[in-house]
């Protein structure tokens, strides 16, 4: 898997791209590609988990919606990530 950690400020453009923002995540989690993702409950950032290892498939989804380079939005962190507790079910 690899994570994706998104800072926010109080910039309100991003808010504008965000209906599109989220039917691309729908679709990327219909896919199967996009396991999670959503905002943290302060709305200072957000979380996404994407179901793959291939760190260009990820790239590729940042890449192409335009909410990731949108005023108001930071991509932090962009890196693999493994379970060492717990479980996620059907990813077992």
């Amino acid at each position: 898997m690899i994570a994706v950690i998104l800072a926010f400020s109080d910039d309100p453009a991003r808010l504008e791209l965000r209906p599109a923002h989220r039917d691309r995540a729908a679709a990327l989690h219909e896919q199967g590609v996009l396991l999670a993702g959503g905002p943290f409950e302060d709305q200072t950032g957000a979380l996404l988990l994407f179901s793959t290892e291939d760190m260009t498939v990820v790239e590729a989804a940042l890449e192409d919606d335009p909410y990731y380079s949108a005023p108001g939005v930071e991509v932090l962190t962009v890196q693999p990530w493994t379970i060492a507790t717990g479980g996620i079910p059907g990813r077992d």
